[in-house]
């Protein structure tokens, strides 16, 4: 497992500013959270790629701005909708090609727009396929808000798609929708890909890695019995951290860790 920072913790910061701050402070991993349409092009993608390569961090992860929108146009039965929501996701997968990124995170349908699991499915799958060619793997995030908050439902997904099913585990998300992030990892297994971290306990369950009371050996420990050797990915609120040094510092908190306890690639 390795160690990583998302840009979306720095959020409102612009995401080529928060990437160049995390790199200027250490964190040589990232998710990048693309905030609007605009990030995906120049002269916003020269300066990230140029920050990349200029401080050798790895992109692991990206996160599209569109997950309020996904609702109506991957999963009503207007099949045009869906058509163009391929087709305009494919400039985030040109975009990650750029960076080397192989996850593309999805929050997918709400509760509240009536979808039948079936179609769920297929629309999943079909997202899938479309990022194949790019060589990226879509992921379903277990956000609390969604459908997919609920464990039964990820589980049916991850039946009913069999190796197309693919999951990033994010543990504060996990702990709202009432399951313990361990659960998670039981039920899911090697079908989780990605893991979205913060620490959790009296304080809260958005915090910093052993800020919290929550059996962190007991999760990695799970993860690593069902081969997962991904990115602890740490993603955190405004209000959890200080600034991108004290994200950094967490950072290396939890790559030592991670090496001490033999959970490290």
């Amino acid at each position: 497992m390795k160690a990583g920072v998302s840009t979306a913790c720095l959020y409102p910061t612009e995401v080529e500013k928060s990437f160049k701050r995390l790199a200027e402070n250490g964190v040589r991993s990232t998710e990048i959270f693309v905030n609007t349409h605009s990030e995906l092009f120049d002269p916003y993608l020269s300066e990230m790629l140029a920050v990349q390569h200029g401080y050798g961090v790895e992109v692991v992860s990206v996160h599209p701005f569109t997950c309020g929108i996904e609702p109506m146009m991957l999963f009503t039965k207007y099949e045009r909708r869906v058509d163009d929501m391929l087709d305009y996701y494919k400039n985030f997968f040109e975009y990650m090609d750029l960076f080397g990124a192989k996850f593309f995170i999805l929050h997918g349908n709400k509760p509240t727009n009536r979808c039948e699991d079936e179609v769920y499915f297929e629309r999943f799958f079909r997202l899938q396929e479309a990022a194949k060619s790019f060589g990226v793997k879509v992921l379903q995030e277990n956000v609390s808000r969604c459908t997919a908050g609920d464990l039964d439902f990820l589980i049916k997904m991850k039946d009913a798609l069999g190796e197309s099913a693919a999951f990033v585990l994010d543990t504060k998300q996990a702990l709202r929708a009432g399951n313990t992030p361990i659960e998670m990892a039981k039920a899911l297994g090697s079908s989780i890909k990605h893991l979205h971290f913060s620490d959790s306990g009296k304080n809260g369950d958005c915090l910093k890695f052993g800020f919290g009371e929550y059996d962190n050996f007991a999760l990695f420990k799970e993860m690593q019995d069902c081969g997962y050797n991904g990115s602890v990915m740490i993603e955190l609120y405004q209000g959890s951290f200080e600034d991108a040094a004290d994200l950094a510092e967490n950072y290396r908190t939890l790559e030592k860790y991670l090496e001490d306890n033999g959970f490290s690639n």
